[in-house]
């Protein structure tokens, strides 16, 4: 009997005579209704989503069905080198190339070209003894991998500690033999103070005395060193070495000079306030071997370069004069090069310094002053320097050539006058255009569109346009 028949016979049940009071027809109604809501079991009015129940259920059963797969028996698969299509639950071994068939939509596997893998493990074969393994046996295989991996490790790390001491002696024993040897380790400090002391002993012969200059001229390269120097009064030591009669300490004393002045402004003061400016002056003005003068030079540029009180003091002691006589001498070509490269070095250093105090402010006021003190290109003229830079164009070394023409440019301001007027300028130079043309073409066959020759031409090209 469904709900409609059962709501059909109550209303009929009740007496014709009269209706039945609104209460009880209500209450009829309301049974009706739930009577028919339970037997039609209509989804819109269930107390619970079927869609979410179903999904539920589903998840338990697959996480029951992972749970029964993880434990039951796997079975291997073996790949060949054709794809085959894995059925579920089927294990591939490691290395296999697996793919989706898009096709099939089945999981397809086969072996590489090369299998390493094939029933191995880092070179140990695993223990299986049946067809099919679980996956606890794959967690065991890879325990004993990793358990494998480090011994080995450990076994490598060991047989490199017994290299390495085979090798190596430890610390402690060495030690232990510096002490049995009475070997001590110097500072730079303490070497210099044996070094000094060596050279300044009366008793030392002069090679010990040249040895132990030759050994200073190491050390005094590095700046805290050459002010190190000063500490104790070894520089003082060496700037007397050049009063020596013995030219090999003249020459070598020198040379420590002019290692410990370089970019070194505080031993530059010193050395000034110690008197070596007049004496490598002195050694240059005198006759002495080459190889000495060579030294001296070298320790002059040293002290002049960026030190303009040093530089007006030069100038105050007639080192122009000095310089002059000193390339006019026979044989001392290269030395005239070296001097004129010192000259193009100190006016364009002035020139730099005056126009960086002008563009920037960097150059402290006091410094400047001392430059514009230094009144190097009136003393140029004056000296005959004008003349004597264009006949030093007439060496035949491109390199000395190319440092002459640097030095007739920067001077040409100041010598524009007695350029034109030497008609020996005008024939070298007009010599050295042609010359440089030939080499620049072929430098230029060879794809050097920059070449050195090309440079050199333009020097000449453009000091020949100045003077017309």
């Amino acid at each position: 009997m469904n709900s409609d028949m059962s709501l059909t016979m109550a209303l009929q049940s009740l007496p014709s005579s009269r209706m039945a009071p609104p209460a009880i027809l209500l209450g009829l109604l309301m049974a009706a209704c739930f009577t028919f809501c339970l037997s039609h079991q209509n989804p819109e009015f269930a107390l619970t989503n079927p869609e979410k129940s179903s999904t539920k259920e589903t998840e338990r059963k697959e996480t029951k069905a992972e749970e029964e797969l993880d434990a039951e028996v796997l079975e291997v698969f073996y790949p060949t080198h054709e794809w085959q299509a894995l059925r579920p639950g089927q294990a591939v071994p490691a290395g296999s190339h697996v793919r989706l068939n898009l096709q099939t939509g089945e999981r397809e596997a086969k072996l590489q070209s090369e299998d390493k893998f094939r029933n191995n493990l880092k070179g140990k074969r695993l223990d299986i003894n049946t067809n099919t393994y679980t996956s606890q046996d794959l967690k065991s295989a890879l325990a004993k991998f990793k358990e494998g991996a480090e011994m080995e490790s450990s076994k490598e790390d060991k047989a490199r500690q017994v290299e390495v001491k085979r090798l190596f002696r430890p610390i402690e024993e060495l030690k232990k033999d510096f002490d049995e040897l009475n070997v001590v380790i110097e500072t730079d400090m303490q070497i210099m103070v044996r070094l000094i002391n060596k050279f300044n002993s009366s008793s030392s012969s002069l090679e010990e005395k040249i040895a132990a200059l030759f050994d200073l001229e190491y050390y005094v390269h590095q700046m805290d060193n050459a002010q190190d120097l000063l500490s104790f009064g070894g520089l003082q030591v060496v700037i007397n070495g050049l009063n020596s009669t013995e030219p090999l300490v003249k020459e070598y004393a020198a040379f420590v000079l002019g290692a410990a002045f370089s970019s070194n402004p505080k031993v530059q003061v010193e050395a000034i306030e110690g008197g070596a400016l007049q004496k490598l002056l002195v050694i240059l003005a005198t006759e002495q071997p080459l190889t000495a003068k060579k030294k001296v030079l070298f320790a002059l540029c040293s002290l002049l370069r960026h030190f303009p009180y040093a530089q007006r003091q030069f100038l105050k002691l007639g080192g122009l004069q000095v310089l002059r006589s000193l390339v006019q001498e026979k044989g001392t070509e290269v030395l005239a090069v070296r001097v004129v490269t010192l000259l193009y070095d100190l006016v364009t250093e002035k020139m730099f310094a005056e126009e960086e105090a002008e563009l920037t402010q960097e150059t402290s006021p006091e410094k400047l002053q001392q430059y514009r003190q230094v009144h190097l290109l009136p003393g140029l003229r004056e000296q005959g320097w004008c003349e004597i830079t264009a006949h030093l164009l007439a060496l035949p070394e491109h390199d000395a050539r190319e440092k002459v023409l640097q030095t007739l440019g920067v001077l040409l301001a100041t010598c524009r006058d007695h350029y034109r007027q030497d008609p020996q300028l005008s024939r070298t130079l007009a010599s050295l255009q042609v010359e440089y043309q030939a080499l620049a073409s072929l430098e230029l066959q060879d794809g050097e569109d920059e070449g050195y020759f090309r440079e050199l031409l333009g020097s000449v090209n453009s000091l020949l346009k100045e003077l017309r």
